[in-house]
């Protein structure tokens, strides 16, 4: 059983330049990622290609090997086994790895694999046609080139760095680059990567490839997912009854390829419109994670979001239930607010569970500043719960009430208050970016006075108060001048 901890222990480090509208990003996801800027600065375009990376690479996990990993190696060992005399090289390989599997108290490193999985494994890092798909069909693009940030400098080259770290150790990275020539892309493995500690004898017999593999896996209860859950959330849950899965995968670029006069959909909307058509809930949904939406329900919905399932075929309707009352509504007869809500509470009623990651565009669309902030407090408790959430969004209130629970973090790490707080940020929790219209995205540092709002916004507050102290004159003025007439 793993922790809250254990969950969110790698750490995923991006850097991107000249990429959509950004001219240079570097960031690191936090358990709360907060991206925060003017409109069409580039919030959406890094949240789009962080959820193309996770889906290329079938998550950020420390180890880099996805199920197609598992399916090359299989296929190249086959075909090694052609030859016998590369058969005999490869069972004298075998043979090697079994004895330092089995060497009492010596870790098993990804450098003790045999050279041509090591080399196999590496290659598939940059495998440019899957990335290719990957990122059109969240992008929306035929070409990989129209994701090119064009500036009037001379350095016009689209670059996009990952790593994944532990422990501030790069556990493995990956780049790729293009300048409209053409995808570049490099990937590296760090060979002291330990696959298993200890030397503890696992294998009484030769290990073959699968069992090489089973090292390398992540085991199925310990892999992790992304949701996304885009803008304009409350239009998509009004015409999904309409959508049937069949239209939406002729939606996406790849799909859309045998039907070239459809209009279509970003990989993330398609993905989100498949979780709420098929939505069955998950059997065993994480009790901490299911608990919050229960809170969310009652704290800011006032009722309850509810499932009606078709008798035979079909797809799902959701339907609300206010509080106090018998009356249910359909998503097209209920506010925006409940219509934007629902799909969160639903993603996490049984879908999300400790370890995914949660990746929700403008949260605060339709709400009442008090329900802003309560927002705020659902993923303070998500965080909690091992959740790791990415929000965009253009909220004062928001990121104010983010400050606060940051604020009763610290005091409760350093115990000045001794109040039981449920809900509370760690500052190490939160990373704050700020997106300019040309200029590179800065992180916002914490201050306990501050909070972790941007300037702009404090330079939007003084202009409008400006402008109220001199209209206020005017009408001073005004009303002076004709109590003389």
């Amino acid at each position: 059983m793993h922790d809250t901890k254990d969950l969110q222990s790698t750490n995923v480090h991006i850097k991107v330049q000249n990429f959509g509208p950004i001219e240079q990003a570097e960031i690191d996801l936090r358990p709360l990622t907060v991206f925060v800027g003017e409109s069409n600065t580039g919030k959406t375009y890094l949240a789009a290609l962080i959820y193309a990376l996770h889906q290329h690479f079938e998550g950020f996990s420390r180890f880099p090997c996805s199920d197609s990993s598992v399916i090359s190696l299989g296929f190249l060992y086959r075909q090694h086994h052609q030859s016998a005399q590369i058969q005999a090289e490869l069972e004298e390989e075998m043979l090697e790895t079994l004895e330092k599997l089995n060497a009492p108290k010596t870790s098993f490193k990804f450098s003790d694999l045999p050279q041509w999985m090591r080399d196999q494994l590496e290659s598939n890092l940059t495998d440019q046609e899957n990335l290719r798909d990957a990122l059109k069909r969240c992008f929306d693009f035929s070409s990989i080139s129209g994701l090119i940030r064009f500036t009037n400098s001379q350095d016009n080259e689209m670059k996009v760095g990952l790593k994944i770290l532990a422990r501030n150790q790069i556990l493995w990275s990956f780049d790729m680059s293009d300048s409209g020539n053409g995808l570049i892309t490099h990937g590296h493995v760090n060979q002291d990567i330990v696959l298993r500690a200890n030397g503890k004898s696992i294998f009484s017999k030769m290990p073959d490839v699968k069992s090489l593999i089973q090292l390398l896996r992540v085991p199925q209860d310990e892999r992790t997912n992304l949701y996304y859950l885009p803008a304009a959330r409350s239009a998509l849950m009004q015409i999904h009854r309409v959508i049937t899965s069949s239209l939406i995968e002729r939606a996406t670029p790849t799909g859309s390829e045998r039907f070239p006069e459809a209009s279509t959909f970003s990989g993330m909307i398609a993905d989100f419109l498949q979780q709420i058509i098929h939505y069955k809930g998950r059997n065993g949904a994480a009790d901490k994670v299911s608990a919050i939406a229960k809170v969310l329900e009652d704290e800011i919905l006032h009722g309850q979001i509810e499932v009606k399932r078709p008798v035979t075929e079909g797809y799902p309707e959701f339907l609300y239930r206010p509080q106090h009352t018998e009356q249910v509504l359909r998503m097209n007869q209920v506010s925006a607010m409940v219509a934007e809500l629902a799909p969160l509470v639903l993603f996490l009623r049984g879908v999300i569970r400790p370890g995914d990651t949660l990746i929700i565009e403008e949260p605060e669309a339709h709400l009442h500043p008090r329900a802003q902030t309560k927002i705020a407090l659902t993923f303070a408790r998500l965080v909690r719960s091992g959740v790791r959430v990415i929000v965009t969004t253009h909220s004062d209130w928001l990121l104010q009430q983010i400050g606060n629970l940051i604020r009763e973090g610290e005091l409760k790490k350093q115990d000045a208050d001794t109040r039981e707080l449920s809900d509370w940020l760690l500052k190490e929790d939160v990373g704050a970016w700020w997106f300019h219209t040309d200029k590179p995205v800065v992180e916002i540092p914490f201050d306990r006075i501050e909070g972790i709002e941007p300037a702009d916004y404090e330079d939007i507050a003084d202009g409008l108060y400006n402008t109220f102290v001199e209209l206020e004159r005017q009408f001073l003025e005004e009303e002076a001048a004709n109590a003389n007439e």
